[in-house]
């Protein structure tokens, strides 16, 4: 499906007309009741403009009109679901052609309207052998005409621009997610990232097992031995050349493509939910991939450590004890809190290769942080006010959202090892979130501008596209907004 842009507005065709929860409402659909040849008081008892709501009225020669209700005070995220809802739900019912009238709005919300329409188009049956054909719109004749006025075609430009890079890296992100562990291993996220490099001119090195072991990455090699499918380290590096004094970002994920919870194995009901627990790698490696689409002038460094976390007579046992790839010991008391083990040495592998000036870490941690924030929020830790601060402009911003959590160092008493420099798990029901962060923050050797992301409640979530949880591409749009405003505050 094609989509452009025009100030050019035709009276022909299906038409979408989004309408926004104002004092004026009233007025609005009065002057809209005659171009929809209905009388205002039908229009304005029959539709108010509730987020998502849609009222469809057909007009002469069959012409199709749908009203999409966004909702008062509407954000980006509030266009995109608005406009994801609909198109989900109307996609085998839509033409080929299709306009979208914004002339109401600012041209930035643009970018809101074009992910939500891309969004909508997503078919979450990946392996499905009898899937129907398509719907029209959403294939290769597909065309979506979206109209702004002269004043607004800049910004709408630059939005639609930077709407299709996310859209693309997204849609591949979500793909990756929700293939199962036999689709998906470690090697996968690696081929993937090697490949994008190629197509979009940045760097990737893959550390295989050998190269691990040579390099002593102890942590996540601990996590990989009991599955039979070898470990890497992904780091991908976008530095755009000839710009001097270029800030750089160091993004450091967990990339774990199948959780059984090791020896400390899970419990059945959820399990096959982990094919998820590479989120935070979904959100690096994608973000890279769009800065360097975007051109963006800063140098992002984003490190996945990648393992599958499985069992076998090989496996890492509660009460092991590991030693990182900073010389730090790990005393493994939980297997199933495998995840910030293997953070462990993409934290010490960044700062003592790379040593970035921001660095920043994301996770599908714990279970912990959801009981705290639910499926609203990621939780954020850092010490650091100003880097808070910008990550949460940017969620403001974007609408995924974070919430600030302590790092106290009374905490650290959570993490304390009688037997090696610290522990994995606190052992204890309670503040697990708080306790982990505290781990991660051992190997982020007290960078000044270190922030944690635990994304658990985020990655996952209950949509529109299957009666399972499926994934939702978390954290893409939140970091490059992020260094956007990095770059917006050098400037």
């Amino acid at each position: 499906m094609n989509i452009t842009l025009t100030t050019q507005v035709s009276a022909t065709g299906d038409l979408i007309i989004p309408v926004v929860q104002t004092d004026t409402l009233a007025d609005q659909l009065t002057d809209l009741a005659p171009k929809l040849g209905i009388s205002a008081e039908v229009l304005q008892r029959d539709f108010k403009a509730d987020a998502k709501e849609v009222l469809a009225v057909y007009g002469p020669n069959d012409q199709k009109t749908y009203l999409l209700g966004i909702g008062a005070d509407p954000m980006e995220m509030d266009w995109l679901r608005a406009f994801r809802k609909f198109f989900f739900d109307q996609k085998s019912k839509l033409p080929a052609q299709l306009a979208i009238d914004l002339t109401a709005f600012a041209g930035s919300v643009s970018q809101g309207v074009v992910l939500g329409v891309r969004w909508g188009g997503y078919d979450l049956k990946l392996y499905q052998t009898d899937k129907p054909e398509g719907p029209i719109f959403f294939s290769e004749a597909g065309e979506l005409t979206i109209y702004v006025t002269p004043e607004q075609q800049e910004a709408a430009e630059k939005a639609l621009s930077q709407a299709e890079a996310i859209a693309q890296t997204h849609r591949q992100m979500l793909d990756l997610m929700n293939a199962p562990a036999n689709y998906k291993n470690p090697q996968t996220l690696a081929d993937w990232a090697v490949e994008s490099g190629g197509q979009n001119g940045y760097s990737v090195t893959v550390l295989d097992k050998a190269e691990l072991e040579r390099q002593k990455l102890g942590a996540l090699l601990s996590v990989s031995r009991g599955s039979d499918v070898p470990p890497v380290l992904i780091i991908a590096e976008y530095k755009p050349e000839g710009i001097e004094n270029l800030q750089k970002v160091g993004l450091v994920a967990k990339g774990v493509t199948f959780d059984t919870g090791g020896v400390s194995i899970k419990s059945s009901a959820s399990m096959h939910l982990m094919k998820s627990d590479m989120g935070g790698a979904a959100a690096v490696l994608g973000t890279v991939e769009v800065a360097a689409k975007l051109k963006l002038p800063i140098h992002v460094i984003g490190i996945v450590p990648s393992t599958e976390n499985s069992t076998d007579g090989s496996s890492t046992k509660p009460g092991d004890v590991v030693t990182a790839y900073s010389g730090k010991t790990i005393e493994i008391i939980d297997t199933d809190a495998e995840g910030r083990v293997i953070l462990a040495d993409g934290l010490g592998y960044m700062v003592r290769n790379f040593q970035p000036d921001v660095l920043i870490d994301l996770a599908t941690l714990t279970g912990s942080v959801i009981g705290a924030l639910g499926y609203h929020a990621a939780g954020m830790f850092t010490k650091n006010n100003q880097l808070a601060a910008q990550l949460t402009e940017a969620a403001d911003q974007t609408g995924e959202q974070l919430w600030r959590l302590p790092l106290w160092d009374v905490y650290n008493e959570d993490i304390k090892s009688d037997v090696a420099d610290v522990k994995n798990y606190s052992g204890k029901p309670v503040a697990g979130s708080i306790s982990a962060a505290k781990f991660l923050e051992v190997f982020s050797e007290k960078h000044v501008a270190w922030a944690h992301l635990d994304i658990a409640g985020m990655a996952f979530a209950d949509t529109e596209f299957g009666s399972q949880k499926n994934a939702t591409g978390f954290g893409i749009r939140l970091l490059i907004a992020y260094l956007q405003i990095l770059l917006a505050e050098k400037a």
